[in-house]
């Protein structure tokens, strides 16, 4: 299975990577930078730095919280997103012989698991009847026409530029 990201999300992704590593060392370079500074605290000059310094490590403090509350943000965000419908298609066919018009269609609903449901509607002269099979990792354990198995596969492909295509018979 493949996650496509977007140029934006990727680009966000590697800088939040670039941030994190900088402000791993930044405690490193603090402690380094403290310790020079200490020999120079009696002079005016000295405790003027030391205390800049100071104030930007509660500031590095402060964007190291916020940078670990917008990685948890993306992890609730990426979870949810993979249990919501990302895969679709629907696939139009005549169900009797002396039907046109390919008023019957079977569409499948998968999450990024394979999971969801295929719903599949008949259209015959008189009536139309409605089914739903459950679908759990591209298969489901009710009996699967032609046409769902067809919808289901070309859902999780996702590699057909139409969202409704013809039933290949």
């Amino acid at each position: 299975m493949t996650i496509a990201l977007a140029k934006s999300t990727l680009s966000f992704l590697v800088f939040l990577a670039m941030a994190l590593a900088l402000l791993a060392l930044l405690p490193h370079l603090a402690g380094v930078m403290r310790g020079r500074l200490r020999a120079g605290r009696s002079s005016p000059r000295g405790r003027r730095v030391s205390a800049t310094l100071e104030v930007h490590a509660k500031s590095i403090e402060r964007l190291e919280a916020a940078v670990r509350q917008l990685a948890l943000g993306e992890r609730r965000l990426g979870e949810l997103a993979e249990a919501s419908v990302r895969h679709l298609s629907v696939v139009r066919f005549d169900a009797f012989e002396d039907m046109g018009g390919r008023l019957s269609f079977s569409a499948a609903l998968l999450d990024g698991r394979g999971d969801g449901l295929v719903i599949t509607s008949i259209n015959g002269r008189q009536e139309s009847r409605c089914y739903s099979k459950q679908v759990r990792g591209g298969s489901s354990v009710h009996n699967l026409t032609d046409e769902e198995r067809q919808a289901i596969k070309e859902a999780l492909e996702g590699g057909s530029s139409k969202l409704v295509t013809e039933a290949s018979r």
